[in-house]
């Protein structure tokens, strides 16, 4: 059957011809907001154990994590092409130099046919753009930017250290070298309004972004928000809640952005708030249930002018 939504791997699969499976590496990199260039500490809601697989493994080569990982992958699936996102902290954060070495060492396997980039849109220029532009010749070339919100008061509220402005100008600039742009936003800060996170569907159907990672704020230990959180809670999304969110947003996101990532899962030892006590796969089945008793579609609600034709 046929999801109701544009799924990465469904992407993948008509670009490719067959299942494309991740291979998540750790390259070494920092932060900008953690190394004191912007600030100590990261965003507020950082703990990169959160959002860090155990695959990752820093202590190991960059070729070593990728032979693993495939070995691993290969054996389990049989699978035979793969992707290598570089996930942990801003993989753009290093001279032009470095990254080219890196992204190419990654490339270099015959059975990777491109590069998952996450970073921080404030992390690139023309030189590293250029380069992105030149591999995306030959490989699939994804960069991630980490937007979390539309509003620059809860960006203020997180301690993000850039603007939206700085976003937007990463995104188009990124697009005009022939790379492909994804996106990651945060739905429930406590700054913004149901109605406000909402409309962050109608704001990135006007842009060239052709990928999107929606998560739900998740409270995690050993961070600034648990601090916050611990003396002045906030509402956090419940699960039924969250559901109709994501049938909601859906439908108002335009159909031709691709959807990796429908919610968050941090670990439950590091996990505060919200508490589901659901797997990932019992939530895509709610998700699914939901759309299908509204009769649902991404897109069915879109009113963005750019993609209306796409929308009817």
């Amino acid at each position: 059957m046929m999801k109701r939504y544009y799924s990465f791997g469904e992407y993948l699969k008509e670009i490719f011809g067959k299942k494309v499976y991740k291979v998540n590496v750790d390259a070494g990199f920092t932060c900008p907001n953690r190394d004191g260039t912007l600030g100590y500490g990261g965003c507020i809601y950082c703990n990169n154990a959160s959002f860090r697989p155990p695959s990752c493994t820093p202590e190991l080569s960059l070729t070593q994590q990728i032979s693993k990982g495939i070995e691993h992958i290969k054996r389990k699936y049989k699978a035979q092409a793969f992707l290598v996102y570089f996930q942990p902290y801003t993989n753009t954060y290093a001279p032009v130099e470095k990254l080219e070495i890196l992204y190419k060492e990654a490339l270099s396997f015959p059975e990777v046919v491109g590069l998952a980039i996450g970073t921080r849109p404030d992390c690139v220029d023309e030189e590293k753009l250029e380069l992105l532009g030149e591999l995306s010749k030959t490989h699939l070339i994804i960069v991630e930017y980490g937007l979390q919100s539309i509003y620059d008061k809860s960006l203020k509220f997180i301690h993000r250290g850039h603007d939206y402005a700085t976003f937007l100008k990463a995104v188009y600039d990124t697009h005009e070298k022939g790379v492909l742009v994804g996106a990651h936003i945060i739905v429930g800060l406590p700054t913004e309004t149901y109605e406000e996170s909402l409309s962050m569907a109608d704001e990135i159907n006007r842009h060239p972004i052709k990928f999107l990672k929606i998560h739900q704020l998740q409270v995690v230990k050993n961070t600034v928000l648990a601090r916050i959180y611990e003396k002045h809670p906030f509402k956090v999304f419940e699960y039924e809640e969250y559901l109709q969110f994501v049938v909601d947003f859906l439908e108002r996101l335009s159909p031709d952005i691709v959807i990796q990532r429908l919610f968050a899962t941090s670990p439950d030892e590091i996990l505060i708030a919200p508490r589901w006590n659901r797997t990932k796969q019992q939530i895509l089945n709610d998700i699914e249930r939901k759309l299908e008793e509204r009769n649902a579609r991404q897109g069915s609600k879109c009113s963005s002018i750019r993609n209306r034709a796409l929308c009817c």
